[in-house]
């Protein structure tokens, strides 16, 4: 039976003192273009208008909304918009794609939402911005120029102009292209605190440019623009497995560039990339984002970048093809440093060489600050061990390298001192993985704590989720997944930071529901399955990572790992409630699933790699492969459904029941509610992705919990059960099993990682293990995902995805006397979180304003099982059966 229940804390109190203090109690905020706040360079010609209600009180809604956009900012704050007026309608969207007149290129528009509340009272947001970029390859002024030097040439080019400025600047827009990576310059001045910029792309099919507000930097009279350029994955000198090295598009890096010049008069003066530019070298004597970077500081050029800096000895620049014809706005969260880490403990191993230890293993850079005398080398090699006697141990992480000679040494930045006194170092186009830090001089120097700080840096997403519990280990879990999640987010999902940085399309989707519910990081995810749509070849097949410059159409490029083309779009629509991305990869699925189902006619495929590093047992290819066959199938089926291809829909979804039926039919016993031989994979991928029949779901679980406690509670599982284990368990009534997994501190666990003291997730469940041991590592990272589903219970509803509708299934597991689960959805704070005393139960929900919620509760929780909640605070006392 389900009811209506509303057991609520009354919220009159706060109610009247908002009210005493605004006049409402309803306020729309949280306003986003494009997922971002106010963006620069919006190119799309219908951008995606969203917003959050701030409204405590219970059954808190919005009833209607209109959307005002125009060029006059005033204008908006009294409800006028020439641009747009959408009018009132009443609808309970927070998620608005514009529909007004053809917007222009850069042009900043303002907007505004007025909504209507659950009274029907009006509340106003206020007035926030967009600003539109390009719009197009015809708008571009700039010329692409380069140094015209050769691919191996190792010197990065430093590039400069002067201009003048006659009249008084309103505003200023730097819009700059590369291939290859950059730091900008306006009169000595770095622009942006972004790094790694342009994101990493197929270079030769799409190419990103960003845009910056530099009024502030521009001078009255004489003004320069300086641009140092990085190879990046665009120019690869250093070799590598991957044959980065032998990329189609790999050239020299070369950029474009439009300054944009508002004055006062109304006028506009646009400054480009021309052949008026000048280049030389400088101190950057080698970089690779593979490696390190090399610096000599005796090669500075000081004020190279400044008006009155003499540039006669600097040599002409030349014309440069565009790398591709799709010049595309970079629209996400960009890397920065976001972190800083100084050095914990130093140890000197003797009078040139110095052991510093973050304590933290991170992605990033580190900063040095040393003097000595002119020429001294100084080298600073990064790893995440050290070998008995004290040095860096890098065995772990250097296999994949293949240098030519000596000159190019793996994560180690080469700094030649300058002899003026102190030098400061700090990795421009670079980023390495690393706990330790290994400082050796080619004569003495004198170092101490403070001469190595480290930087954490990754793409700066906004966290959205928090887990705390009464058990410290889980605690540290959840906080060393997203150090370890975090470290590989470089503008897409990567497996390692120091050994690969690959893009890999497993350890890309096995994460995906820790990346969201623990992250807002949709730009990331739009901008890396474009990448998916560059990469995917006509027949319809992937690579196994992506971005890739060839590498990866293998044998092995299979279901288990490129079923992110349909993975990653579903679970960014059921937690969002935007179904754009869907929409854009729709026909890549389809292509897709068509290629599996001519090559497997019969529903059937061994098409993958497999149950990678698993603790000991193997599992069936063909079942795990055939399972990720049927979820592509079911995600089209479902896409259909909502695009309405009623044509599509149907002819989907009888091929994921083909599926599901080859696979039952092969796989499972049903006297026994066995599938295949029964390892821990092999019951769990079923159950985690709906393949089991309905009537045998507790039987196939209840062989699970057996075959689980058996092993201890431990684990004997490669990715595809690390990924599928956690979720069968808890999702089909065996809870408690579930949590003793999740809590376990002993080999093999995800616990035994941190009872070992690592502070990220690793690459192999064996300490001890001889390959595949990167301690930074991102693919057994649903643990990170499952604390909030399955302890916390906080689900999306395919029904009403995005938490329009939350699924509310906590599990009170006996391990633990107190969990907190948050994750702040579109629509505002979800919390679930109780505290348990033997067998009495306090939970205290907090449901968003404009959302609802049912709570289904364990079936050994006395009174009603089903409880539909309105939006606000709800506490419940419960006790167990």
């Amino acid at each position: 039976m389900v009811r209506t229940y509303l057991l609520a804390i009354i919220l009159a109190i706060s109610a009247n003192l908002l009210i005493a203090q605004t006049g409402t109690v309803c306020k729309p905020d949280n306003l986003s273009c494009e997922h971002l706040t106010s963006p620069l360079g919006v190119d799309t010609p219908t951008p995606r208008l969203s917003w959050m209600i701030n409204d405590s009180r219970q059954g808190a809604a919005q009833t209607a909304y209109q959307l005002i956009v125009g060029t006059d900012s005033m204008a908006v704050v009294n409800g006028q918009g020439n641009i747009w007026d959408s009018k009132k309608k009443n609808s309970d969207a927070i998620l608005v794609t514009y529909a007004g007149k053809e917007l222009n290129p850069f042009t900043r528009y303002y907007w505004k939402v007025n909504v209507w509340d659950k009274d029907g009272q009006l509340a106003q947001s206020d007035v926030t911005a967009f600003e539109t970029g390009m719009m197009g390859m015809k708008n571009w002024q700039g010329a692409w120029i380069g140094d015209q030097r050769g691919i191996d040439y190792k010197p990065a080019p430093y590039f400069r102009k002067t201009f003048d400025t006659k009249k008084t600047v309103k505003s200023a827009r730097a819009y700059i292209a590369v291939a290859g990576l950059y730091e900008l310059y306006i009169n000595g001045e770095k622009i942006g605190n972004h790094r790694l910029d342009p994101m990493y792309t197929r270079f030769d099919r799409r190419t990103l440019y960003v845009t910056y507000d530099v009024t502030k930097q521009l001078q009255q009279g004489k003004n320069a623009i300086g641009v140092l350029l990085g190879n990046g994955w665009y120019n690869h000198q250093s070799i590598g497995v991957w044959d980065f090295d032998k990329a189609p598009w790999r050239n020299r890096p070369t950029f474009c560039m439009d300054l944009h010049i508002t004055y006062t008069d109304g006028s506009v003066e646009v400054i480009p990339t021309e052949r008026d530019w000048k280049t030389s070298s400088g101190a950057v004597v080698f970089n690779s984002i593979y490696t390190a970077e090399h610096y000599d500081a005796r090669l500075e050029q000081k004020g190279w970048n400044t008006p009155s800096f003499d540039d006669s000895q600097w040599r002409g620049v030349g014309y440069r093809g565009a790398p591709s014809q799709n010049i595309f706005s970079q629209q996400m969260q960009p890397i920065r440093n976001v972190e800083t880490i100084p050095a914990k403990t130093i140890k000197q191993l003797n009078d040139s060489t110095y052991i510093f230890d973050l304590q933290r293993n991170i992605a990033g850079v580190t900063k040095i600050k040393v003097s000595g005398e002119e020429g001294t080398v100084v080298r600073i090699k990064h790893g995440e061990r050290l070998y008995d006697n004290g040095h860096i141990d890098m065995s772990n992480i250097d296999v994949y390298h293949r240098p030519k000679d000596d000159k190019d040494p793996f994560q180690t930045d080469i700094l030649t001192l300058s002899g003026n006194g102190e030098d400061e170092f700090m990795a421009k186009f670079n980023y390495k993985g690393f706990r330790y830090v290994e400082v050796t001089s080619s004569k003495p120097v004198k170092l101490d704590i403070n001469s190595i700080t480290g930087y954490f840096m990754h793409s700066d997403v906004a966290p959205v989720g928090e887990i705390k519990t009464s058990n410290e280990l889980v605690n540290k879990l959840w906080w060393a997944t997203n150090n370890a999640y975090l470290s590989n987010l470089m503008g897409f999902p990567t497996d390692c930071p120091q050994r690969e940085k690959n893009g890999w399309t497993g350890d890309g989707h096995f994460a995906i529901e820790t990346a969201l519910y623990n992250f807002d990081g949709i730009t990331i995810y739009e901008k890396w399955l474009a990448d998916h749509r560059d990469e995917q070849q006509p027949n319809g097949v992937l690579p196994d990572i992506i971005p890739t410059g060839g590498w990866g159409y293998g044998t092995e490029n299979g279901l288990d790992w490129t079923s992110t083309i349909a993975i990653i779009p579903w679970e960014v629509y059921m937690f969002y409630g935007d179904s754009k991305l869907l929409a854009d990869c729709y026909e890549n699925i389809k292509r897709y699933v068509n290629y599996v189902d001519r090559t497997s006619p019969n529903g059937l495929t061994s098409w993958g790699r497999g149950d990678w590093v698993p603790v000991k047992s193997r599992s069936s290819k063909e079942l795990t492969s055939s399972i990720y066959y049927y979820v592509d199938a079911t995600i089209l089926a479902k896409a259909a459904k909502l695009f309405g291809k009623q044509d599509d829909y149907v002819h989907y979804t009888a091929l994921a029941e083909k599926i599901k039926n080859a696979v039952n039919a092969k796989y499972l016993n049903r006297e026994t509610g066995i599938y295949a031989s029964g390892t821990q994979t092999e019951l769990s991928v079923p159950l985690q992705w709906g393949v089991v029949p309905e009537e045998l779901k507790i039987k196939v679980a209840q062989n699970l919990a057996k075959k689980v406690e058996e092993a201890g509670f431990h684990l004997d599982v490669g990715v595809l059960g690390a990924k599928a284990i956690l979720n069968a368990l808890s999702e089909n009534g065996q809870a408690e099993a579930a949590y003793k997994v999740a809590a376990q501190d002993t080999y093999p666990s995800w616990g035994w990682w941190i009872a070992n003291g690592a502070t990220t997730l690793l690459e192999n469940w064996d300490l001890k293990a001889e390959r595949d041991i990167s301690d930074n590592h991102m693919m057994f990272g649903e643990i990170g995902g499952w604390f909030f589903k399955g302890l916390g219970g906080i689900k999306p509803d395919p029904e009403q995805p995005g938490f329009k509708h939350i699924i509310l299934r906590p599990n009170f597991v006996e391990g633990l006397t107190q969990s907190e689960t948050k994750h702040r959805s579109p629509y505002g704070m979800i919390v679930s979180q109780w505290e348990r005393k033997k067998k009495n139960i306090t939970y205290n929900i907090e449901i968003p304003a404009n959302s609802s919620a049912t709570l289904y509760l364990p079936e050994d929780i006395k009174g009603e099982q089903v409880i539909k909640l309105e939006a606000g605070k709800h506490s419940l006392k419960l006790s167990r059966k």
